[in-house]
């Protein structure tokens, strides 16, 4: 998946905006001002593809068990969010995408029921 398809499928979510609340290259996808991606873009343009997502703790683990270039999250707290590398190529965007809806759906969730309406 090149950024452009990871850019159209994360921001096609209801709810979704996109930010750069940090710096000029950190691109944070948000759901009603809540984050659930980030996409560092400099990383991209290097050849070092990469995103970090929010993750249920127990998936998080078994994930990083499995998947060498999936791991706790930098700056983040890492029992609740993964990064994945995937410059690595050992993601199947299948996969990739699932945990994009995963994320996505944890942060709806966790909004309040009025919020979440709003979604439907």
């Amino acid at each position: 998946m090149n950024i452009e398809q990871l850019h159209q499928y994360c921001i096609s979510k209801r709810g979704v905006t996109e930010h750069f609340p940090f710096d000029e290259d950190t691109l944070v996808f948000k759901v009603l001002g809540k984050m659930f991606a980030l996409v560092p873009l400099g990383k991209w343009e290097r050849g070092e593809a990469s995103i970090t997502l929010k993750c249920d703790p127990d998936y998080a683990e078994a994930l990083r068990a499995e998947y060498s270039n999936i791991k706790g999250a930098y700056h983040m707290n890492k029992k609740h969010w993964n990064t994945l590398y995937l410059s690595e190529g050992e993601i199947p965007i299948q996969l990739l995408k699932s945990l994009i809806d995963h994320s996505y759906n944890l942060v709806v969730k966790g909004l309040p029921k009025k919020l979440q309406s709003t979604l439907l």
